[in-house]
């Protein structure tokens, strides 16, 4: 799923193409990325982008007529520009918003279908999407520990958790972990005052390097490759790959349709993590520490 840094540099690329142009029409090739009913696609269409904006995880557009697009990628959702008369092939363009000098198309790969668009009337209802998250660059500290610890859970889901912090999900999540030599599974109400300093800084510098990086690859155009497996993270998608710091196989916890990757020696004491179906299934023969493993 695209997160802050990827979302950055769309709201960069995108603002200079869009902003002040006007929206000519919105062509649903796939009726049910659209979530709203009102204001209709119609009332939308003729309104020209003042303001582009992110909000959480979601990317919104704010058009002249007190109006706006919000557009939540989810996991497999991108955006692509292309000139005009120039489509996207395949059945993976679900819409596009065609302005006089070209169209901002939104894709999905695979067959679940998660993406979405809501089209909303006045700021009062874009507020509706804000989950609440602490923007981790507007707040110091302190500020970043209190809601850290406002709520009990392990370190992975409160960085996660869009409700505690803005713009953070499963792949950068697991980069700030390693850089912060903390284990995902901590509890946050566990963390001492120089880990919790530990995490901040972390937490900032992964979002600051990785934004950086991806303005660097990116260019002047649009990001095509926005992907959250990248050869140059740490431990994210890395399972069984060396860890950059000291060379032990990067480890992983699965659960539903994510995953948790993380290097047993740098951040767990060489303690490994339960993986709930595979730990059931050996039982007694489950290696407790990286050395058992090896």
């Amino acid at each position: 799923m695209p997160e802050l840094p990827d979302i950055t540099i769309y709201l960069e690329r995108l603002q200079p193409l869009l902003g002040g142009e006007m929206l000519e029409r919105i062509d649903l090739f796939n009726p049910f990325v659209l979530r709203s009913v009102a204001p209709t696609v119609g009332e939308v269409e003729g309104s020209r982008v003042t303001t582009l904006r992110r909000i959480g995880k979601r990317i919104a557009l704010g058009m002249d007529n007190d109006t706006f697009v919000v557009i939540h990628l989810m996991i497999a959702g991108r955006l692509r520009w292309r000139p005009p008369g120039k489509k996207i092939g395949g059945k993976l363009a679900l819409a596009g918003f065609v302005f006089p000098h070209g169209t901002l198309f939104l894709t999905e790969a695979g067959t679940t279908r998660r993406a979405s668009i809501h089209l909303v009337r006045s700021a009062e209802g874009l507020a509706e999407f804000d989950r609440g998250g602490l923007e981790v660059f507007a707040a110091d500290r302190d500020a970043f520990a209190a809601r850290l610890v406002s709520e009990n859970h392990t370190l992975k889901r409160a960085l996660t958790d869009p409700r505690l912090f803005s713009g953070i999900g499963n792949a950068y999540s697991d980069e700030i972990l390693h850089r912060a030599r903390l284990s995902p599974v901590v509890l946050t109400t566990r963390l001492t005052a120089e880990q919790h300093t530990a995490l901040y800084e972390a937490t900032r510098a992964t979002l600051t390097e990785w934004t950086d990086r991806l303005r660097r690859e990116t260019g002047a155009g649009v990001p095509e490759d926005v992907t959250a497996f990248r050869p140059e993270m740490a431990v994210h998608g890395r399972y069984r790959l060396p860890c950059p710091d000291c060379g032990t196989p990067v480890q992983r916890i699965r659960y539903a349709t994510n995953e948790t990757n993380y290097c047993a020696r740098c951040q767990t004491g060489g303690r490994l993590l339960a993986d709930r179906a595979l730990s059931r299934l050996l039982r007694q023969d489950w290696p407790r520490t990286i050395d058992e493993l090896e």
